[in-house]
């Protein structure tokens, strides 16, 4: 039996239409699809109905699968000879274990193909109208993990951060804040440096918060993942370039005029 193909798909940080073209073309003949938890469920809608789909989610301190759970999955499908669509939020190769995932192919001889995707780091501070880069305010961006803040030896060196890039971009890092405001501060970053956080990017869900390193910990406290944080000037320029307004419905009841009987009715406005 021929050996099947594993393709690391990228699906974008979530809204669907962010999904490449070369990724909806493989999410439409995919005969096995392994999705995170990051996924937008609607894209599996582009999947054939007969395809094995096998919810592989991940959240922080509850990994439902494990990494090499979801490495033996892919090699042992592929070698029954399916075509398999590991299907991951963002990019697979920012963040997203998609490195391990293609040396466990190599390693098991499984043919592979990565196909990129629109990650969150760049998607989300553009949804929420913040630039990366500005020629006025930043040449330079970083996209780093928070979850390094509260290790005991940190592969980040925050110091050299805070000193050498304009703007500093945080996947995964809501539950650390505190702790990377506090570094970042130690490390001589400005008290009024803006930041903002970004819950739910690219989506109906979108919550963006802003606030300095002083007092961004306590304005996001109730910001839960997934969320980017971006810290650095081009966070006050969302004041006038916030173009993502997701719709928002709000419904009322009011007393119906004349020629009703009387009846109350609801009626639903909604808000663009």
């Amino acid at each position: 039996m021929p050996v099947g193909k594993v393709y690391l798909v990228g699906a974008g940080p979530g809204d669907p239409g962010l999904l490449t073209v070369r990724g909806q073309q493989l999410l439409r003949g995919a005969q096995v699809i392994l999705y995170d938890q990051l996924v937008n469920p609607g894209l599996l809608d582009e999947a054939p109905a007969a395809a094995i789909k096998i919810f592989a989610g991940k959240e922080a301190e509850n990994h439902c699968v494990s990494q090499d759970e979801i490495n033996r999955l892919l090699i042992a499908h592929a070698r029954l000879g399916y075509d398999v669509l590991r299907l991951k939020g963002g990019d697979p190769f920012v963040f997203g274990r998609g490195g391990e995932e293609a040396e466990a192919l190599v390693e098991a001889g499984i043919p592979f193909e990565v196909v990129p995707g629109v990650s969150a780091a760049i998607a989300v501070p553009a949804y929420a109208g913040i630039p990366l880069t500005d020629r006025n305010f930043a040449s330079s961006f970083a996209v780093v993990t928070g979850h390094e803040a509260l290790k005991a030896r940190p592969v980040l060196d925050w110091g050299k951060l805070a000193a050498a890039v304009d703007t500093l971009v945080i996947l995964m890092g809501v539950k650390n804040l505190p702790e990377i405001a506090r570094q970042l501060l130690f490390h001589g970053l400005s008290p009024e440096t803006p930041v903002a956080v970004i819950h739910r990017g690219t989506t109906p869900d979108q919550d963006t918060v802003t606030g300095t390193l002083t007092d961004i910990v306590c304005k996001a406290a109730h910001i839960k993942s997934p969320a980017v944080i971006v810290i650095g000037q081009v966070v006050n320029l969302r004041e006038r370039l916030d173009w993502f307004a997701p719709p928002r419905k709000i419904f009322y009841s009011r007393q119906a005029g004349a020629g009703t009987k009387g009846h109350r009715h609801l009626e639903c406005l909604e808000v663009i």
